[in-house]
């Protein structure tokens, strides 16, 4: 499956060990799963995993950050950004989202915002918590 990660999600996986969003990275992980980034998205992430009160709740020093940051682009496929559809959704930061899931063919982006998203669903991406991706896999 092919999936582009909401920040919510992402962070969420390093705040929770036992949450379906860190579950979800370990399917990445595992292989099961490819995550499409861009270099926004990817520099966004990084941004809020290095924050001092994100860092504290999770544990990590900025080094840790770091080493998070590399297994993730190793994993990841890079997506190269071409604006189509902008603006459709309320918020920036969720347009990055979509936009690398549409310029990278994803099959979902995986939110806890899935309202956000509602606009995008006529485009053809699926948009769903990281539970439901889960499930989805396991069929």
């Amino acid at each position: 499956m092919r999936l582009v990660l909401d920040t919510n999600v992402f962070v969420a996986a390093f705040r929770s060990r036992r949450g379906a969003s860190n579950a979800l990275l370990k399917q990445v992980e595992a292989g099961r799963v490819t995550p499409l980034c861009s270099t926004a998205l990817f520099l966004e992430y990084e941004a809020v995993l290095s924050r001092e009160e994100t860092r504290e709740a999770t544990g990590h020093d900025l080094n840790d950050v770091a080493g998070i940051m590399r297994a993730f682009a190793a994993l990841s496929e890079p997506v190269d950004i071409s604006f189509r559809f902008r603006p459709m959704l309320r918020d920036a930061d969720d347009e990055m989202v979509l936009e690398t899931a549409l310029n990278g063919n994803a099959d979902a982006i995986a939110t806890h915002n899935v309202r956000d998203f509602r606009l995008s669903h006529t485009l053809g991406i699926e948009i769903a918590t990281p539970g439901t991706i889960l499930m989805r896999l396991k069929q």
